[in-house]
């Protein structure tokens, strides 16, 4: 039987090496919408992490003809009320800039917007919601999260998007000190992914 194939949604270069490291042991071929240059990216304008998932995984499922794997990831911190959430990639946006806001601008602003408040009230996790569509329409969900603190400063060199200023009680170090082998077993991402792979068995039929 042919190993699988299936389509990330996503142009995003730390996201995708992230998923082909932690897929490298599972056999399944893994493309990119970077395979597919026609290709738009799908607008997230859904309330959720999982509508905006499931509305990128349907919708280049349907455009490839190959299962499609999307997520939609982001940071929850709670003295924010639930932000920046589905807005995380773009929290720092300007209407008027031409350019979306690089990572560095987004965690500047909450590190501003977080600046009065406590550290025993500074808890946040991360949260990835994970779809996996179907040309034909069919629909699976995963889900992963991970639980930390918003830092005071930024610390670390790797990772991106707001791992610089999230801190991991567990490990003393933020998510940027970590490296790829801890954080590909630890993160928002990787739990929902390790979710996926136990699915696996009794998906490959349908992926074949």
């Amino acid at each position: 039987m042919a190993a699988p194939t299936l389509v990330m949604a996503s142009r995003n270069a730390g996201k995708i090496r992230e998923l082909q490291e932690i897929l490298k042991d599972t056999g399944i071929t893994l493309l990119s919408l970077a395979n597919f240059p026609e290709l738009p990216e799908t607008p997230e304008v859904g309330a959720t992490f999982a509508e905006n998932a499931a509305a990128k995984a349907l919708e280049v499922a349907k455009a490839t003809g190959y299962p499609a794997l999307a997520d939609d990831s982001g940071l929850v911190v709670e003295a924010l009320g639930g932000a920046p959430g589905v807005y995380s990639a773009r929290y720092a946006a300007d209407v008027t800039a031409p350019r979306p806001p690089a990572d560095a601008d987004n965690w500047q602003k909450l590190l501003r917007e977080l600046a009065a408040v406590r550290p025993e009230a500074r808890g946040a996790h991360f949260v990835c919601e994970l779809a996996l569509a179907w040309p034909d329409g069919r629909l699976r969900r995963f889900r992963g999260e991970c639980q930390g603190v918003i830092a005071r400063e930024p610390r670390g060199e790797q990772g991106f998007g707001y791992d610089p200023v999230f801190w991991v009680p567990e490990y003393q170090a933020t998510m940027a000190e970590l490296g790829p082998e801890v954080k590909n077993r630890i993160s928002h991402r990787a739990r929902a992914l390790a979710a996926f792979k136990a699915q696996l068995p009794a998906l490959k039929d349908e992926l074949a």
